[in-house]
Protein backbone atom coordinates (compact mmCIF):
# COMPACT_ATOMS: atom_id res chain seq x y z
CA UNK A 1 0.00 0.00 0.00
CA UNK A 2 0.94 3.53 -0.53
CA UNK A 3 0.46 5.87 2.24
CA UNK A 4 2.13 9.05 2.30
CA UNK A 5 1.80 12.87 3.31
CA UNK A 6 1.51 15.47 0.67
CA UNK A 7 2.33 18.85 1.41
CA UNK A 8 2.93 18.11 4.80
CA UNK A 9 -0.64 16.66 5.58
CA UNK A 10 -0.57 13.22 6.26
CA UNK A 11 -3.16 10.16 5.83
CA UNK A 12 -5.30 9.98 9.07
CA UNK A 13 -6.38 5.95 9.36
CA UNK A 14 -7.75 4.60 12.13
CA UNK A 15 -5.92 0.69 13.14
CA UNK A 16 -9.24 -1.21 12.29
CA UNK A 17 -9.23 0.35 9.04
CA UNK A 18 -8.34 -2.61 6.01
CA UNK A 19 -6.22 -0.96 3.78
CA UNK A 20 -4.88 -3.40 1.00
CA UNK A 21 -1.68 -3.55 -0.48
CA UNK A 22 -2.16 -2.21 -3.34
CA UNK A 23 -4.41 0.57 -2.55
CA UNK A 24 -2.92 4.68 -1.97
CA UNK A 25 -4.28 7.29 0.23
CA UNK A 26 -1.89 10.12 -0.01
CA UNK A 27 -2.48 13.80 1.99
CA UNK A 28 -4.92 15.02 3.50
CA UNK A 29 -7.77 12.43 4.12
CA UNK A 30 -9.24 11.60 7.37
CA UNK A 31 -10.73 7.58 7.79
CA UNK A 32 -13.43 6.87 10.26
CA UNK A 33 -13.63 3.68 12.34
CA UNK A 34 -14.07 -0.18 10.15
CA UNK A 35 -13.26 1.42 7.01
CA UNK A 36 -11.81 -0.85 3.96
CA UNK A 37 -9.87 0.35 1.61
CA UNK A 38 -9.80 -2.50 -1.51
CA UNK A 39 -7.30 -3.40 -3.98
CA UNK A 40 -6.10 -0.48 -6.23
CA UNK A 41 -8.36 2.10 -4.72
CA UNK A 42 -7.10 5.81 -4.52
CA UNK A 43 -8.11 8.39 -2.07
CA UNK A 44 -5.82 11.19 -3.29
CA UNK A 45 -6.08 14.55 -0.22
CA UNK A 46 -3.62 16.54 -2.30
CA UNK A 47 -5.42 19.51 -3.95
CA UNK A 48 -7.89 19.52 -0.93
CA UNK A 49 -9.40 17.26 2.26
CA UNK A 50 -11.36 14.17 2.39
CA UNK A 51 -13.03 13.19 4.67
CA UNK A 52 -14.51 10.03 5.53
CA UNK A 53 -16.66 8.77 8.45
CA UNK A 54 -17.50 4.81 9.96
CA UNK A 55 -17.92 2.05 8.20
CA UNK A 56 -17.46 3.17 4.91
CA UNK A 57 -16.23 0.72 2.01
CA UNK A 58 -14.03 1.73 -0.87
CA UNK A 59 -14.46 -0.80 -3.38
CA UNK A 60 -11.79 -1.96 -5.89
CA UNK A 61 -10.23 0.33 -8.47
CA UNK A 62 -12.73 3.21 -6.88
CA UNK A 63 -11.00 6.68 -7.09
CA UNK A 64 -11.69 9.33 -4.14
CA UNK A 65 -10.40 13.03 -5.31
CA UNK A 66 -11.36 16.46 -5.34
CA UNK A 67 -10.99 19.88 -6.58
CA UNK A 68 -8.11 22.16 -5.86
CA UNK A 69 -9.08 24.76 -3.63
CA UNK A 70 -12.90 25.08 -4.27
CA UNK A 71 -14.43 21.38 -3.80
CA UNK A 72 -13.34 18.94 -0.80
CA UNK A 73 -14.96 15.38 -0.77
CA UNK A 74 -17.08 14.42 2.22
CA UNK A 75 -18.14 10.92 2.50
CA UNK A 76 -20.54 10.03 5.88
CA UNK A 77 -20.99 6.80 7.93
CA UNK A 78 -22.35 3.48 6.54
CA UNK A 79 -21.65 4.44 2.58
CA UNK A 80 -20.08 1.58 -0.31
CA UNK A 81 -18.62 2.61 -2.85
CA UNK A 82 -18.56 0.73 -5.68
CA UNK A 83 -15.53 -1.23 -7.91
CA UNK A 84 -14.55 1.47 -10.39
CA UNK A 85 -16.87 4.23 -8.97
CA UNK A 86 -15.05 7.85 -8.96
CA UNK A 87 -16.26 10.44 -5.97
CA UNK A 88 -14.76 14.06 -7.02
CA UNK A 89 -15.02 17.21 -4.95
CA UNK A 90 -18.59 16.15 -3.49
CA UNK A 91 -20.45 15.33 -0.21
CA UNK A 92 -22.02 11.89 0.49
CA UNK A 93 -24.45 11.41 3.35
CA UNK A 94 -24.64 8.55 5.62
CA UNK A 95 -26.83 5.15 4.10
CA UNK A 96 -25.82 5.78 0.36
CA UNK A 97 -24.96 3.01 -1.90
CA UNK A 98 -22.74 4.92 -4.98
CA UNK A 99 -22.96 1.87 -7.79
CA UNK A 100 -20.00 0.12 -9.92
CA UNK A 101 -18.75 2.18 -12.69
CA UNK A 102 -20.85 5.19 -11.20
CA UNK A 103 -19.64 8.96 -11.71
CA UNK A 104 -20.27 11.38 -8.97
CA UNK A 105 -18.64 15.02 -10.05
CA UNK A 106 -17.73 18.16 -8.26
CA UNK A 107 -20.26 19.71 -5.64
CA UNK A 108 -23.00 17.24 -5.49
CA UNK A 109 -24.48 16.50 -2.54
CA UNK A 110 -25.98 12.78 -2.12
CA UNK A 111 -28.64 13.00 0.48
CA UNK A 112 -28.75 10.20 3.07
CA UNK A 113 -30.38 6.46 2.31
CA UNK A 114 -29.79 6.88 -1.21
CA UNK A 115 -28.59 4.45 -4.19
CA UNK A 116 -26.69 6.08 -6.94
CA UNK A 117 -27.16 3.02 -9.71
CA UNK A 118 -24.29 1.14 -11.37
CA UNK A 119 -22.85 3.82 -14.23
CA UNK A 120 -25.00 6.65 -13.71
CA UNK A 121 -23.53 9.78 -13.82
CA UNK A 122 -24.46 12.86 -11.15
CA UNK A 123 -23.03 15.94 -12.68
CA UNK A 124 -21.92 18.40 -11.58
CA UNK A 125 -23.86 20.52 -8.75
CA UNK A 126 -26.98 17.99 -8.61
CA UNK A 127 -28.56 17.56 -5.05
CA UNK A 128 -29.92 13.82 -4.94
CA UNK A 129 -32.61 14.05 -2.34
CA UNK A 130 -32.37 11.78 0.34
CA UNK A 131 -34.06 8.27 0.18
CA UNK A 132 -34.13 8.19 -3.50
CA UNK A 133 -32.43 6.14 -6.24
CA UNK A 134 -30.51 7.67 -9.42
CA UNK A 135 -29.91 6.39 -12.62
CA UNK A 136 -28.80 6.90 -15.98
CA UNK A 137 -26.66 9.57 -17.84
CA UNK A 138 -26.84 12.24 -16.77
CA UNK A 139 -27.90 10.48 -13.69
CA UNK A 140 -31.80 11.69 -12.90
CA UNK A 141 -34.07 10.45 -10.70
CA UNK A 142 -36.09 7.04 -10.90
CA UNK A 143 -38.19 6.26 -7.65
CA UNK A 144 -37.89 6.32 -4.05
CA UNK A 145 -35.90 4.30 -2.44
CA UNK A 146 -38.20 1.31 -0.12
CA UNK A 147 -37.19 0.07 3.64
CA UNK A 148 -36.22 -2.77 2.26
CA UNK A 149 -33.62 -1.65 -0.39
CA UNK A 150 -32.17 0.36 2.27
CA UNK A 151 -31.57 -2.81 4.72
CA UNK A 152 -31.42 -5.34 1.84
CA UNK A 153 -28.96 -3.09 0.03
CA UNK A 154 -27.16 -0.21 1.66
CA UNK A 155 -26.96 -1.77 4.86
CA UNK A 156 -26.24 -5.22 3.87
CA UNK A 157 -23.35 -4.08 2.09
CA UNK A 158 -21.81 -1.92 4.37
CA UNK A 159 -22.59 -4.63 7.00
CA UNK A 160 -20.72 -7.55 4.51
CA UNK A 161 -17.65 -5.46 3.83
CA UNK A 162 -16.54 -4.98 7.69
CA UNK A 163 -17.07 -8.75 7.53
CA UNK A 164 -15.24 -9.04 3.82
CA UNK A 165 -12.21 -6.92 5.54
CA UNK A 166 -12.36 -9.29 8.49
CA UNK A 167 -10.78 -12.08 6.47
CA UNK A 168 -7.85 -10.13 5.66
CA UNK A 169 -6.51 -9.07 8.84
Amino acid sequence: MIIRPVNGKSPQIPSDCFIAENATIVGEVEMGAECSVWFNAVIRGDVHFIKIGDKVNIQDGAVIHATYQTSPTTIGNNVSIGHNAIVHGCTIEDNVLIGMGSIVMDDCVIESNSIIAAGAVVTKNTRVEAGSIYAGVPAKKVRDISEELICGEINRIANNYVKYSSWFK
